[in-house]
């Protein structure tokens, strides 16, 4: 398969590169992504800034293309001009740290295979259940697996695959499951500093949900040392009460 890369941690950072030196062995590589880390940024495009490509080597071998934009960018670039022709999937990840819940709105590795369904492009976001530095290769073998697997079915338009792994040896994975995403609010609090010019700041430090997960979520899946499978798409409207609107507005005018 020709299978375009990207992330939201950066060019070096070793999830991406694990995925890279697994699947080289078998499939034809693309690597497009941020030249820095673009944690958190969602699926933000670049406007008002020039969006700059420059080839990045490892090793002495040509690896991919590094851009000072978001992972959107990367996928928007890495399919409209840097690729000859569009690839069979693109493959986000491996982000270090879940992205499962209401952190997925937040994410740029989810906004990245985001894009790429919004293209009609097959698409995966893959992230690892540590924000310890770790080895990425169990993670990168099963991603393989699952997108063995993956190729042989009839992909439904403009649906993106989130992906969240154990961070647990193979052998102990207690299997696959198809999830929804947890709605559990963030824990949200904030360190509160003053410079040396007496000028307050704060250092967002949530940690967390505020309660358990619901069995069937993304969150749960994981907490049983579950790979968790989530189908998302980029259609935020509500159907049931869109519904409920068209058959009884609830005022007629402005």
């Amino acid at each position: 398969m020709r299978l375009l890369f990207t992330n939201d941690d950066g060019i070096f950072a070793p999830g991406l590169y694990a995925l890279y030196k697994v699947f080289k062995k078998t499939h034809k590589v693309y690597v497009v992504a941020p030249e820095s880390e673009q944690s958190a940024v969602g699926h933000a495009i670049t406007l008002s800034n020039p969006l700059r490509v420059k080839q990045v080597y490892r090793n002495g071998t040509f690896y991919g293309h590094a851009i000072n934009g978001t992972p959107a960018d990367a996928v928007k670039i890495g399919v409209n001009e840097l690729l000859d022709s569009p690839p069979e999937m693109v493959i986000s990840g491996i982000n270090l740290g879940p992205n499962v819940g209401i952190n997925v709105l937040y994410s740029g590795t989810v906004s990245a295979a985001t894009e790429a369904a919004i293209l009609n492009i097959p698409s995966i976001a893959v992230s690892l259940d540590t924000y310890e530095k770790t080895d990425f290769t169990s993670a990168a073998i099963i991603t393989k697996k699952l997108v063995k697997k993956l190729s042989k079915m009839k992909w439904p338009k403009g649906i993106s695959l989130n992906i969240n792994i154990p961070v647990l040896p193979l052998e102990n994975i207690k299997g696959i499951a198809f999830t929804r995403q947890a709605t559990i609010p963030i824990n949200d609090c904030f360190e509160k500093r003053t410079d040396p010019r007496h000028r307050v700041y704060y250092w967002q430090a949530g940690n967390g949900f505020l309660y358990s997960p619901e069995p069937g979520t993304d969150v749960y899946a994981l907490s049983q040392g579950m790979v968790s499978i989530t189908p998302i798409h980029h259609d935020l409207t509500h159907y049931v009460t869109l519904e409920a609107f068209i058959h009884n507005p609830p005022f007629n005018s402005v």
